[in-house]
């Protein structure tokens, strides 16, 4: 259990954490004996702090998703087990926050649809790379769309904010640029890699 793995099991406790506190919430004014506080912007803005708290959790998860890879690439402490929970704990912690954000209905529904599906296309042709000894890289449409996605849930769990306050819908626009770039990138890995299908 080198630091990387222990960053990464850390992700996923957080994640954990991030929907105990946004179901859980849903149910109770308080969470765990704590009320939960609202606050109010611009006088026209009702902000459940709960959100907020997830928010900044996700970014310290997220902080960790690239300090566990930046660590183990640069001390050779890459190992299957956190190849393996990496991977789960990025899809608990993204995969998540979609379905509860659109259960709850901050985002539309077919913003997790599309990208889980992406995921689970991508995931398989990796899979199938990996059984053949070959390694599938990632492309730069993939990484963007990383960005954009984990930009545009932080600013949906803080109420768009700044920019609602100027009523400029930039975490939806994110969204939907993610959403647009996980089937041009799904569509991408299938076409690099559809040789991979044909083999035997």
């Amino acid at each position: 259990m080198n630091l990387p793995n222990k960053l990464t099991i850390a992700r996923i406790i957080m994640a954990i954490i991030i929907i105990v506190i946004l179901i859980g919430g849903s149910y109770t004014s308080s969470l765990f004996g704590f009320e939960i506080p609202k606050l109010f912007v611009n006088e026209t803005i009702v902000v459940d702090m709960k959100y907020i708290i997830a928010g900044i959790l996700f970014i310290i998860a997220s902080i960790t998703d690239f300090l566990d890879g930046y660590i183990a690439r640069k001390y050779n402490l890459i190992t299957d087990f956190g190849k393996l929970m990496d991977a789960i704990a990025d899809k608990i912690l993204v995969n998540s926050m979609l379905i509860i954000l659109a259960a709850q209905g901050f985002i539309h529904p077919i913003i997790p649809v599309v990208i889980i599906i992406r995921d689970s296309v991508v995931n398989s042709i990796k899979m199938l790379a990996a059984s053949k000894g070959k390694v599938v890289a990632a492309i730069k449409t993939g990484k963007v769309k990383t960005a954009c996605l984990m930009v545009g849930i932080v600013l949906t769990l803080f109420y768009n904010l700044p920019f609602e306050i100027w009523n400029i819908s930039v975490a939806k626009v994110l969204l939907f640029v993610a959403t647009i770039l996980s089937i041009i990138s799904g569509v991408q890995y299938f076409t690099l890699n559809k040789y991979l299908i044909k083999e035997k």
